[in-house]
């Protein structure tokens, strides 16, 4: 079988971490009512549909699927688009991150573990 390699491991457990410490930050009611909360799942129900998403490229990337790995590209190549929206500093955070993200989900060595038990 073909080993995962630690950076894949390291970045599918914190897209996994982070996507559920934002998901139950953002579906708990620490400090509002109810009916606020259920107001709000009602008009941001997009923003947990991405933190869910978060999770499922995280975890399905630690078993070795590719399109977990295209998941995880296109949920950060997203928040670059939201980054430029808030400040030109998150737009530069997020350009970072998603450079590095790439740069090891394409390396040699990534790359022949998410095609599958064949590669040599």
């Amino acid at each position: 079988m073909n080993q995962r390699p630690r950076s894949i491991t390291i970045i599918g457990w914190l897209f996994i971490v982070f996507g559920i410490i934002a998901l139950l930050s953002g579906l708990l009611p620490i400090g509002t009512t109810t009916a606020q909360r259920v107001a709000e799942l009602k008009t941001h129900w997009y923003v947990h549909l991405s933190r869910i998403l978060m999770i499922f490229g995280g975890l399905f990337m630690l078993y070795g699927l590719n399109w977990a790995r295209w998941l995880v590209v296109v949920w950060i190549a997203f928040h670059i688009i939201i980054g430029a929206l808030h400040s030109p500093f998150q737009l530069l955070m997020h350009a970072l991150i998603f450079g590095v993200i790439l740069y090891f989900l394409f390396r040699p060595k990534a790359s022949a573990y998410f095609r599958g038990r064949n590669a040599p």
